[in-house]
This record gives structure tokens, sequence and C-alpha cells, in this order.
């Protein structure tokens, strides 16, 4: 696989998309980063700060990427390589949206211990609990481009100045099982956390909804609405990511798997760039989501719109 892009053909244009998303998913997640920060938000969520920022590096790494394809550098030598391999084989890119997918994962966690779990979150769960499991998705992250880049560097070349890369394995065994670990993990296994957590975390805000209806007392109802509607409005705009994760990454993976599994060649640039595109895509819907649906930060981007006051 040719790591560098030609100025012609869908690979260019594929490229100047993936520059326009970097730019606009940088942009996005600074904003919300400095509206939770401005909130004061960043102190009690740190795993969504986490999030925007594992998303911001995402973004970032599609800018830098995406500019080196497209101004199609001569490469040579050791920093020829490490670019090749760093840069233009999206290892940054992977590097941290691994991270945040399992960022994702924690932050569905810690919303059914807080919701299904409340008593023993209230008595056991600390906010040292909480911070300490931020650097795990930059670990897990870690993990992913080191195995990445070692299967990558014995397949890399340049010549001419043109960076080729391909993954290459010990055997078809070692590739078989990093396939299903990547799925299974990266996929299937945080599926399976968000529908288990939301569904028990649905389960209980219907519970706590019908009781709060029977309170007569008007000022007891209001705070508890209040709370409620702050806990339900964390609970939307979690199951809405994790939704939309479900949908536009499906497509990539399955076609990594046939790419590699097919005992024939495959025509696979227009099913990589297609599918590359969507799960892309995801890493700049995530701040609009969080911007939409975040009172708190909501709050912070509508006084950072200019409006003129009429009389």
């Amino acid at each position: 696989m040719t790591s560098s892009s030609s100025p012609h053909g869908i690979a260019f244009y594929f490229q100047c998309a993936i520059l326009i998303i970097g730019v606009v998913g940088t942009a996005a997640n600074g904003l919300i980063l400095y509206a939770l920060v401005v909130s004061n938000q960043h102190k009690k969520h740190p795993l969504i700060v986490n999030q925007n920022i594992l998303d911001l590096c995402s973004s970032f790494a599609m800018i830098l990427s995406s500019l080196m394809q497209i101004c199609d550098i001569y490469l040579t030598g050791p920093f020829g390589k490490f670019v090749c391999i760093v840069l233009l084989a999206d290892v940054l890119i992977w590097f941290a949206n691994s991270g945040a997918v399992i960022n994702l994962a924690l932050i569905t966690i810690e919303r059914y211990l807080k919701v299904v779990h409340s008593t023993w979150s209230n008595n056991k769960l600390r906010k040292w609990m909480i911070y300490s499991a931020v650097p795990i998705p930059w670990v897990f992250g870690m993990m992913e481009a080191i195995v990445f880049v070692a299967s990558r560097y014995p397949g890399t070349t340049l010549t001419d100045g043109v960076c080729y890369s391909r993954p290459i394995f010990v055997n078809n065994a070692a590739k078989i099982i990093y396939m299903i670990w990547s799925f299974a993990v990266y996929y299937f296994i945080i599926i399976f956390i968000f529908v288990f957590c939301y569904w028990r975390i649905l389960v209980v805000v219907r519970r706590q909804a019908r009781v709060m209806a029977g309170h007569s007392a008007a000022g007891s109802s209001a705070g508890h609405a209040q709370l409620n509607h702050i806990q339900t409005n964390v609970i939307n705009t979690m199951v809405l990511v994790c939704v939309l994760y479900t949908i536009l990454w499906l497509p990539s993976n399955v076609a990594l798997i046939l790419l590699h599994t097919h005992p024939y060649p495959l025509p696979h640039e227009r099913m990589f760039y297609t599918t590359v595109f969507l799960g892309y895509s995801y890493m700049w819907i995530n701040p609009f989501i969080y911007a939409t649906k975040f009172d708190p930060v909501k709050q912070v981007l509508r006084r950072m719109i200019p409006c003129k006051n009429t009389n």
C-alpha cells in the first residue's frame, strides 16, 4: 500500500477531505475544551475532558498526515522512514483514536456506576479513582501504536522519495490473532459495554422519574426535576456518541477483515477511502454533540457568539 498521495485521483480528494475534517475537529474540540474549563465542568467530568483531548489529538494528527500527503514531500533516509510510518501511515491518528474508544467505555462505566449503583458510588467511588483512570486510554493507544509500527517497519520502503508501507506479520496466525484482538476489543466488547450499561441506566432513570412524579411537594419536585434533567442530558449525550460510534466504525472494521482474510486480492481503494472517511468523521462529530447536549458547555458557547441588542 502506498502511503503517499498522488496529486491526481481519488487519493488526493480523500486527503483534502481529511484535512477539512482535521481542521474542523481541531477547532471544535478546542472550543469545547475551553467551554469545559470556563464552566468549571473539567473538574466534574475529567473523563469527558480526556475524551475531548484525545479527539483533539486525532484531529490535529489528521491535519499533519493529510498535509504531508498532499504536499507529496520527497522522503529519504531514516527520518524519511520515520515520517512514512508515523505520519503517512496514520500511526498518530490511530494512537489517539484507540485511546478515545477505550475512554468512551470508561465514561460509560462511570455513568453506569453513578446511576445504577448510586449508593455504592457515593460511598466508595472517589475522585482519585476516576482521575487514575485517565491514563488508561493513553496506555492502550500507545500499545496499539507500538504494534502498528512493529508490523509496518519491515514492510516500509522509500523509492524515489515515495513512501510505500504495508503491514507484515510473522505468520498468518499472528495476523489473525491481531485482527481478532482489534475487532473484539475496539468494537464488539465496546458495543457490549455501551448496550448493557445504557440499558440499565435508562431503566433506573425511568424508575426515578416515576418516583418523582409521585412527590407532591413543589420544592422537592423542582429540585429532583433539575437533578434529573442534568443526569438525563449527560446520558443522552453519551448514548448518541456511542450509537454514532457503532454505526460509523462498522464499515471500516468489516472492510479490514475482508481485505486481510479474502483469499484473493480485492480492489481496496474505494472501500478503504469510504470506510476510513466515515470513521474519521466520527472524531469531529463528538464535540458538536457535547455542545448541543451538555447545558453548561452550551451556555458558555452561546456567550461567545456576538449578538446585537436591539431596543
